[in-house]
């Protein structure tokens, strides 16, 4: 925890633990361009000869959760130690880690997919390479990311939780094009990407991602 944002935003999330979990409760019942997003990254986790998924940034586990249903070996992982407490009560079949995408404590190519659903949000520019970095790390080959982010071109600074307390975390806004950047140079190939509901003021998008061939010789 040696950079102000990751102490702000673990200490934000442990404060709102609560009202952040009630907000997306029944969340992907709502948005099906994001259970169709989660469900076909499961199908390509499967056909790619399956093996453990790490949900980066988890919350309270509700997409944690939903992988599991769809028939993966998924985990959590999350740096605010209030949303892991929450998310095992909710899910106690499940893993749930304290951890920080930062830095992972998972070993080299050990992990068959990596979701990232509005956690990346919370990263400021200058850490996203190294974030992207580590997932290409503990990827094993032919492994399988899906990053989730608002679309946009700035970032938002959020003093009120959804529980009325005091918070202190910003959260960026980018376009796909910016994440893609970052995802090749990390080593990845991208697949697909999409935006959703782009009418809105603040749009979503998705982004499927592989690690990328090796080169020939």
């Amino acid at each position: 925890m040696t950079e102000a944002w990751l102490s702000e935003t673990r200490s934000s999330y442990d404060t709102d633990a609560p009202g952040y979990a009630e907000k997306v409760r029944g969340l992907l019942d709502e948005m099906p361009f994001l259970r169709a997003s989660l469900s076909l990254f499961a199908e390509r986790v499967r056909d790619a000869g399956d093996g453990p998924v790490a949900d980066v940034g988890c919350g309270p586990g509700y997409v944690t959760g939903h992988l599991h249903d769809a028939g993966l070996d998924a985990f959590g992982i999350d740096l605010s130690p209030e949303m892991v407490a929450i998310a095992r009560r909710d899910y106690p079949h499940l893993r749930f880690d304290v951890g920080t995408m930062t830095d992972l404590d998972l070993a080299d190519d050990s992990v068959a997919g990596i979701v990232a659903f509005w956690s990346v949000i919370h990263v400021p520019d200058h850490a996203v390479p190294g974030v992207f970095e580590e997932f290409r790390r503990v990827l094993r080959p032919e492994g399988l990311v899906l990053i989730g982010f608002h679309v946009g071109d700035e970032a938002r600074r959020r003093t009120e939780g959804y529980t009325g307390r005091p918070v202190n975390v910003e959260s960026y806004r980018r376009r796909p094009d910016k994440i893609t950047g970052w995802l090749r140079d990390a080593g990845f190939t991208i697949d697909a990407e999409l935006v959703i509901r782009p009418d809105d003021e603040v749009p979503g998008a998705v982004v499927f991602a592989r690690t990328a061939d090796p080169p020939t010789t």
